[in-house]
This record gives structure tokens, C-alpha cells and sequence, in this order.
């Protein structure tokens, strides 16, 4: 238990607002070159001290390489995830389509609800004919 108010303050830490805002890192198309041959070049057993001393994963090395032969290691970006299979365009119409499915089965049940309403009662009138005679 601190005896002063100086001795309080002076123990206690304060988190800087930079070290606690996180951003994604990125890495230069050259910074990728030089990391997947220097890991070319590990015997083995020395890979994870490149990974270690650069503060990287495994996975993100294998993702540069499988670039880098692919030939696609030029830009700085990599695509944000796979394209869309279809267009804003293409969802809606199969959305409308959808709607449109779902109206007509509707509209068939309503029809066929009518057809029994009117067989009823022409079989009604049938009776009502009969009791008549």
C-alpha cells in the first residue's frame, strides 16, 4: 500500500491509445519476394525462427509461395475472398422468381377452393331440385 499519492501515481500504468488501436497488416509485394526465399533457403528447423523473428504464421507464408509460383506476387493486395458467384442483378430476379412460384401456388390452391365451392353447390341445387318432384 503506497504512503503518498506521488508513490500511487507514479506505480501505475497507463495504456497508451496507440498500442491499443489494432489495424491489419500489410506487406509489400518485395517484403513477401524476400521472406519466401529467405525460407526457400532455411535448412530445416531454421524456418521457425525466420517466422519467429518476423512475427508471421506459417499459413501466410505458404499462401505467398503458392502466389509466387503462381506468378500472381505483384500487387501489395490480395483479393478480399472469393467473387461472388452472381451478380446483385442475378439475385434478385431468382429472389423474384422465387415470388413468383409462390404466388402461383397460391393463386392454384385459391382456385381450386373455388372449383369445390361451386361443385358443392350445384350438388345442393341437385338436392334441393329433387326434393322438389
Amino acid at each position: 500500500m503506497p504512503d503518498t499519492e506521488s508513490e500511487a501515481s507514479s506505480t501505475q500504468v497507463v495504456p497508451s491509445p496507440a498500442a491499443e488501436t489494432r489495424s491489419r497488416r500489410r506487406f509489400s509485394a518485395a517484403y513477401k519476394r524476400k521472406i519466401v526465399k529467405e525460407i526457400a533457403g532455411c535448412k530445416r528447423g531454421k524456418i521457425g525462427e525466420v517466422l519467429r523473428r518476423e512475427g508471421l504464421y506459417n499459413t501466410q507464408v505458404r499462401n505467398w509461395q503458392r502466389e509466387f509460383e503462381s506468378g500472381q506476387l505483384h500487387s501489395s493486395k490480395t483479393t478480399p475472398g472469393p467473387a461472388a458467384k452472381r451478380t446483385s442483378e442475378e439475385r434478385k430476379i431468382e429472389k423474384l422468381e422465387a415470388e413468383i412460384a409462390r404466388l402461383k401456388k397460391k393463386l392454384s390452391l385459391k382456385d381450386d377452393c373455388l372449383d369445390l365451392q361451386k361443385k358443392a353447390l350445384e350438388m345442393l341445387e341437385k338436392l334441393d331440385d329433387g326434393s322438389d318432384a
